[in-house]
């Protein structure tokens, strides 16, 4: 605590210095002063805790000295000192909140027991205006937060200068961190706006649900905010401040009650922000997709639909196509209003779909599928659905490598492949011919071409060549290995039987 001492008469003043232990009492001197109009100088200039002053000195008197700095809101305490016992100025001196009045020659122990008093009132006065700063601190919290989230219903109530919210435009950035590195360096956001912020001047930060939330006030602050995204947004540099930050902002607003719109446009953000780019940063209110914009839907006919095609493409070998569907069912599931959890699902259910008949089709091929247990939890622990796009064509890539042609050296090689893994199916040129980028006449003229017989001819072959080897169990019924090669119709499992063997299944069976 700072004090002030004031005496016109030299020796007096030097006394005043070591009549007490003044840093035992917890005081420092600040200055001292030899006559009132200095005395009131530097008081105005160093606002002391206490002042120790003569009532008379050349100039202002004590008296005027206190009566003027009072006008002036000064808060500090006053000891007075005289040699006069003239009751009129202690009345004076007590009507302006001076603690005490001492008279000359001055009694050492008298002198420090008024020092011990002021400076327990001082602490005292120090610790209710602490409390006080805190209840006021967390009561503007609650409001900010209020005005925020729209809680707040009439804002014409407020008094927008003493919450510092007195200003002409308003805007709200959202930020949390850009991985889930326990270890990055928070950054402070005054830093990173290169503002002081002194009594929340710039900005103010509070958390809403786990999430940074800055309310940037004023022009001056905003014209910050933008030099930092035109410095920092594409593709910021390793270690620098935006690196280790995902941030998101709304719209700028002209009135205190509109803040609530430019949160909810960052809050909204935040929740897209599983569908950004690689290495994507910043969300602004101009990449925000509304409600109305969020028509479709996944659904399980559709995870079936897309896993067959991809399985397809899979077996075909075409890398092309099958980075178009992915990016297809990207360009949907932008446009998706259904919950995070259930476009992660969706994904998951195209894959263990896919897995599923791969591992039917291709029985006798060990295939390096990862668990189900464990690409649930690869997917569902990926923050963009860029990662998990990644994932799903990665495990596409190892499955057409184990179950290519090992042979293949031809397009044909490839189709003759698919053929003999897929007869089961209900195959028709006109379903394979795309999958190998052909149209189905085109295809069905050069199969006929390079394999010396036509398509339907040879996909009859291999039904029944497996349908010789089937007819070897006898526990299976004839009708049961015509719809297990293909033939939905036993007759006509009969009817191309013969006549690729010479004899029915059941002639064929008995010569096993």
């Amino acid at each position: 605590m700072k004090v002030l001492i004031a005496d016109d008469e030299a020796v007096v003043l030097e006394g005043l210095k070591y009549i007490i232990d003044w840093e035992a009492l917890g005081f420092s001197i600040c200055s001292q002063a030899r006559n009132g109009n200095e005395t009131l100088e530097k008081l105005l200039k160093l606002s002391p805790d206490l002042v120790l002053l003569d009532i008379r000195m050349p100039g202002l008197t004590g008296i005027e000295i206190v009566q003027i700095a009072r006008e002036r809101s000064f808060s500090g305490h006053f000891i007075i000192l005289s040699g006069y016992s003239d009751f009129s100025y202690a009345q004076t001196a007590i009507k302006y909140g001076v603690d005490f009045y001492l008279t000359k020659p001055i009694d050492e122990e008298e002198l420090e027991n008024a020092v011990t008093t002021v400076r327990n009132q001082i602490e005292e006065e120090r610790k209710s205006a602490r409390t006080l700063h805190q209840y006021r601190e967390s009561a503007r919290d609650t409001i900010i937060r209020n005005l925020l989230t729209g809680d707040f219903q009439d804002v014409s109530e407020l008094n927008l200068s003493d919450l510092r919210l007195s200003t002409d435009i308003y805007q709200v950035v959202a930020y949390e961190r850009f991985t889930q590195d326990p270890f990055q360096i928070p950054w402070d956001f005054a830093e990173l706006l290169r503002v002081t912020n002194q009594e929340h001047n710039s900005f103010d930060h509070i958390t809403i649900e786990h999430r940074e939330i800055i309310l940037l006030k004023g022009s001056f602050a905003l014209e910050r905010f933008d030099r930092l995204l035109a410095h920092y947004k594409v593709n910021p540099q390793k270690g620098s401040p935006l690196d280790s930050l995902f941030l998101t902002f709304g719209r700028r607003v002209y009135r205190p009650e509109d803040i609530v719109l430019s949160y909810l446009d960052a809050s909204n953000l935040m929740q897209r922000r599983f569908f950004c780019k690689f290495n994507q940063h910043v969300l602004g209110f101009d990449e925000l997709t509304y409600g109305d914009q969020l028509t479709y839907h996944v659904s399980d006919e559709e995870a079936h639909y897309y896993s067959g095609l991809l399985v397809n493409f899979i077996q075909s070998q075409n890398r092309h196509r099958i980075s178009e569907v992915m990016d297809e069912i990207a360009g949907k599931l932008y446009f998706c209003g259904d919950e995070l959890s259930v476009i992660k699902r969706f994904l998951i259910d195209i894959y263990l779909q896919i897995k599923q008949k791969i591992s039917q089709v291709y029985s006798s091929v060990q295939i390096p599928f990862s668990t189900n247990s464990a690409i649930i939890d690869l997917i569902d622990g990926k923050y963009y659905l860029y990662e998990i796009i990644k994932v799903l064509t990665e495990q596409f890539e190892m499955c057409m490598n184990a179950v290519g042609s090992p042979s293949s050296e031809t397009i044909m090689d490839d189709i003759l492949h698919y053929i003999n893994h897929n007869y089961r199916d209900n195959l028709k040129l006109e379903t394979i011919a795309p999958l190998f980028g052909y149209n189905s006449a085109y295809l069905g003229k050069i199969f006929t071409k390079k394999v010396g017989e036509s398509f339907n001819s040879y996909l009859d072959r291999v039904r029944i060549e497996q349908s010789k080897e089937l007819l070897r169990d006898p526990e299976l019924k004839v009708y049961e290995i015509s719809d297990r090669i293909g033939y939905k119709n036993v007759d006509y499992f009969h009817k191309k039987f013969k006549k690729y063997v010479g004899v029915s299944p059941a002639e064929y069976r008995k010569t096993l």
